[in-house]
C-alpha cells in the first residue's frame, strides 16, 4: 500500500528513550512498527480496522493506542519531548473539531467525554498554547460550547511563567489578567469592546499571535484531529498530542 507513514531514524531516536520500559501485559514486539501504524491512522483518518497489514494486526495497533492513552503514556511522551522556557512568549487560543456520529456513546455521556453542542453542532474544542516558534507546548480538550477563558488558567498553569502571553479578545477578563500579573507575565490581549477599563496593549507584539492559528492549521492536517471519531475524550486528546509530537518535537 502506498503513502504509509514510517517513523524516521531521527524521530525514533527521539521517541524510543521516552517509551515505558516496564508495562503490564504481554511482551511488546516492534514498537516502531506499531507506533508508525498508529500515526498512519491518525494522519489518514481511516478506521482502525482498515489499518494496513504492514503495521501488524489492526487489533494490536488499536489496543496499543487505547491502552497507552488510558495510562497517559502519550501525554508523558509529549511532556518529555517538548521544550519550554521562560522566553517562549506563548500564544493561547482554541479551535473546534466536529464530532462524527461514531464519537457518540461514550461512558458517562457526551459532556463527560468533552462533546458539547454549539452553533456548529456536536463539537469538541481543542485548547492549545504555542511558543515563539509556533510549536504546541500544551494541549487540552473540552466540550465545544465551553468558553475559551475557562481552560486558560489550567493550560498556562502547567507551564513556567513567561514575560508575555498573547491571546485574542475572548481571553480579556480581569481574572486572567490578574493570574498572569501574579506570575510576572504581561498580558498581550486586546480590550473587549464591552470593557469599561481600557488596558494598554503592545500591538506589534500582538501580531505574533498568528503563530497559534498556524499551529492549528498544521494540527488539523491530521484527519483524526480535524474531525473527532473517538468516543473517549482521553483518546481524542492523545490524537492531538501525538500530532504535536510528530509535527514539532520528534
Amino acid at each position: 500500500m502506498a503513502n504509509e507513514f514510517w517513523l524516521s531514524d531521527r524521530q525514533w531516536a527521539a521517541i524510543e528513550p521516552c517509551l515505558p520500559s516496564t508495562q503490564p501485559g504481554a511482551r511488546r514486539v516492534d514498537d516502531r512498527r506499531i507506533l508508525s501504524g498508529i500515526i498512519h491512522v491518525l494522519q489518514s483518518g481511516c478506521r482502525w480496522r482498515d489499518c494496513p497489514p504492514e503495521y501488524g494486526p489492526h487489533t494490536t495497533v488499536y489496543n496499543r493506542w487505547n491502552r497507552w492513552s488510558r495510562r497517559a503514556v502519550w501525554l508523558r511522551l509529549f511532556e518529555a519531548l517538548r521544550e519550554v522556557s521562560a522566553d517562549a512568549f506563548p500564544s493561547i487560543d482554541s479551535t473546534t473539531a466536529k464530532a462524527h456520529r461514531s464519537a457518540g456513546g461514550g461512558k458517562r455521556g457526551a459532556e463527560a467525554q468533552a462533546i458539547g453542542r454549539s452553533r456548529g453542532g456536536r463539537t469538541t474544542k481543542i485548547h492549545a498554547v504555542c511558543d515563539a516558534l509556533g510549536r504546541a507546548i500544551a494541549i487540552e480538550v473540552t466540550p465545544g460550547q465551553l468558553g475559551d477563558i475557562r481552560a486558560a488558567t489550567q493550560l498556562l498553569g502547567q507551564l513556567p511563567p513567561s514575560r508575555r502571553c498573547a491571546a485574542d479578545t475572548a481571553y480579556d477578563s480581569d481574572a486572567l489578567r490578574q493570574f498572569l500579573h501574579e506570575r510576572g507575565t504581561l498580558p498581550v490581549i486586546p480590550n473587549n469592546p464591552t470593557r469599561q477599563r481600557i488596558h494598554a496593549i503592545d500591538r506589534r507584539a500582538y501580531k505574533r499571535r498568528n503563530l497559534i492559528e498556524r499551529a492549528f492549521c498544521r494540527l488539523k492536517d491530521w484527519r483524526r484531529v480535524a474531525t473527532r471519531y473517538d468516543k473517549l475524550a482521553r483518546n481524542f486528546h492523545a490524537a492531538a498530542v501525538i500530532a504535536a509530537i510528530i509535527i514539532w518535537w520528534a
